[in-house]
């Protein structure tokens, strides 16, 4: 018996994804990984100096699905962390403020994806909570914070 496209991983997966393309990759020209923690992306022939890392964690399903992920904000050649800063501020920026609705929550478009079809819009990925950590920095002085993203949706079992 298959899954109901609410229940779906993978639509969480893409539709994450195709937020984080459409918002941050395209409009704001942030490159971006998924699940590679600390890699930069590969980009030929140009060094990278900011870039954000999605890490998919947990999936709760329920009648009110939990998805929590993790944002790693990173830069490098960012001596007093200020490119970090800057960075983290757009991507809140995208998960704090959604003119769309006017209740003040944003909602990630939640899509039934599909290979080799048009995606449908199942509904939408409620942002609940954003814990940010300090600021922190790797061996290779890539600093970077991580936020963590808990959403809620609701789904059929």
């Amino acid at each position: 018996m298959a899954l109901d496209p609410t229940a779906r991983e993978s639509n969480f997966r893409d539709s994450i994804k195709k937020w984080g393309v459409d918002n941050l990759e395209i409009i704001e020209s942030i490159p971006l990984t998924f699940d590679k923690a600390l890699s930069s992306p590969n980009i030929q022939g140009k060094a990278v100096h900011r870039w954000i890392t999605f890490i998919f964690d947990t999936i709760n399903l329920g009648t009110m699905s939990e998805i929590s992920l993790r944002i790693f904000c990173c830069t490098r050649q960012d001596n007093e962390g200020f490119k970090l800063a800057q960075l983290r501020d757009t991507v809140m920026g995208y998960l704090v403020n959604d003119g769309t609705v006017g209740d003040g929550q944003v909602r990630i478009p939640f899509y039934r994806s599909y290979a080799n079809q048009a995606w449908t819009l199942l509904g939408s990925l409620l942002v609940i909570d954003i814990f940010e950590s300090a600021q922190l920095e790797a061996p290779d002085e890539t600093k970077y914070k991580i936020l963590t993203v808990r959403l809620k949706t609701p789904s059929k079992m």
